[in-house]
């Protein structure tokens, strides 16, 4: 794994206008600014909204369960596991990203809030790449990802810090730090990054809040830079 490859996920469903669009791409150019030329050569970016990932089918699950009744097994390994043309498929849209991740050494993510959790299309990639063991070492069981730097850009028009009427309902930052922590990911290595309140200017029963809005969102940009000037 290279310090210098950076994978960058967007997943908001709003072209324009889209605070975590901005935000992450925020990193991304200070990340580009401080790896320069080499950087950009290790750069990769996917817009799951845009070019969404396809769900996963009940093929995937098939070969899933199939492979984890053996064990960790090597990639190549799974793919001969595959049965029928359908399992095959679903294998050959799974295993390039697999391995992107894998070859990541820094994980940008940027996620929306939408009913209380993620995206549908970063879900569709979260299932794609957690196929059994694909993340963890055949020979040794240790997690491959144990060094990936992962930074999650998490935006929520309304607000749900700890103490906040809504608090409760945030299932979408405690879903992605458990799933991190899940496939290897270092506690050490996972940075959230919030922006609260971000439809606080357009939506009436919030534009009182307007203020905090702004002091959470420059928070957000001045955690980031620091990340970027240290990943």
């Amino acid at each position: 794994m290279t310090s210098t490859t950076l994978l960058h996920l967007d997943s908001s469903i709003s072209p324009s206008g889209s605070v975590s669009r901005a935000l992450t791409a925020r990193f991304a150019d200070a990340w580009h600014a401080r790896h320069g030329t080499a950087g950009r050569d290790r750069y990769r970016y996917r817009d799951l909204a845009a070019d969404p990932v396809p769900a996963v089918l009940a093929a995937y699950d098939a070969l899933g369960r199939r492979t984890e009744r053996k064990g960790i097994l090597p990639l190549d390994d799974i793919g001969r596991l595959a049965e029928g043309p359908d399992e095959a498929h679903e294998w050959t849209l799974s295993r390039p990203l697999i391995e992107e991740l894998r070859a990541a050494g820094t994980l940008l993510v940027g996620s929306p809030m939408y009913n209380y959790t993620v995206s549908a299309g970063l879900k569709a990639w979260i299932d794609r790449v957690t196929f059994p063991g694909v993340h963890h070492d055949p020979e040794t069981g240790e997690p491959l990802l144990r060094d990936t730097r992962v930074v999650v850009v998490a935006v929520r028009g309304g607000g749900y810090t700890p103490g906040a009427p809504r608090a409760h309902c945030d299932f979408q930052v405690p879903y992605l730090r458990a799933y991190f922590d899940r496939i290897g990911v270092a506690p050490e290595h996972l940075h959230v990054v919030t922006a609260e309140l971000t439809r606080a200017a357009d939506v009436p029963a919030l534009n009182a809040l307007q203020p905090l809005a702004a002091e959470s969102l420059a928070a957000a940009e001045a955690a980031l830079d620091e990340l970027a000037a240290t990943l």
